[in-house]
């Protein structure tokens, strides 16, 4: 910790873009209570893709939360109201980034054998170039960053409490994952939060 409880902040990517990483960002609060809260109190699903024309169940749970509905691989979510958590939790992330955001998807990783592919979130709602701030809290789970045109990957340990802000051309230039760790037992919950932008409602937060 450094004065006030600000954490030190680390740069990720070398270039075409920018993945901030944020130590703590929670202040006095308990990351395990706050899993426990959420893992109590959100509407949890197990949303299926169609792959090489087969359906199967994503490798982990999911909720959308906020004022838009979502759409990516072929999936629409539609949102539910934010509730007194995800809102305290939403300003913590707009403070720390200094974005503003309307919506949040909520993944949870039941164990290590619950895991993300590679994929950008450069779906044509969030925008150009968007600024996304990915909570982490529960286990520590790896995530890795790759470049589209060099393949080169960079890596780096979520830790529980811990904020990545990703911006820039972060998401045009970079995929990421979270791959399996079998080794992990306990649960992570990863808040992404995006500012959704609809030509119907325009910005709303």
């Amino acid at each position: 910790m450094t004065l006030f409880g600000e954490t030190p902040t680390t740069e990720l990517l070398p270039y075409d873009g920018s993945a901030v990483f944020h130590e703590w960002v929670l202040g006095d609060e308990s990351h395990e209570d706050l899993v426990a809260a959420l893992l109590a109190g959100l509407e949890w699903e197990q949303k299926h893709l169609v792959m090489f024309g087969r359906k199967v169940a994503e490798p982990r749970l999911s909720a959308w939360y906020g004022d838009e509905p979502y759409t990516y691989s072929g999936v629409t979510l539609d949102p539910r109201p934010l509730t007194p958590v995800l809102e305290r939790l939403k300003s913590i992330c707009e403070r720390k980034s200094g974005s503003r955001f309307n919506s949040v998807l909520v993944n949870l990783y039941r164990n290590g054998d619950d895991s993300m592919g590679w994929h950008a979130d450069d779906e044509p709602e969030l925008g150009v170039e968007p600024s996304i701030a990915s909570l982490s809290l529960g286990a520590t789970r790896r995530f890795k960053l790759r470049h589209r045109r060099t393949g080169e990957v960079v890596e780096r340990d979520l830790t529980g409490g811990s904020l990545l802000v990703m911006s820039g051309a972060c998401q045009s230039a970079w995929m990421h994952s979270v791959p399996k760790q079998r080794r992990v037992v306990e649960a992570r919950v990863n808040l992404t939060f995006r500012m959704i932008k609809s030509e119907d409602a325009g910005l709303r937060s």
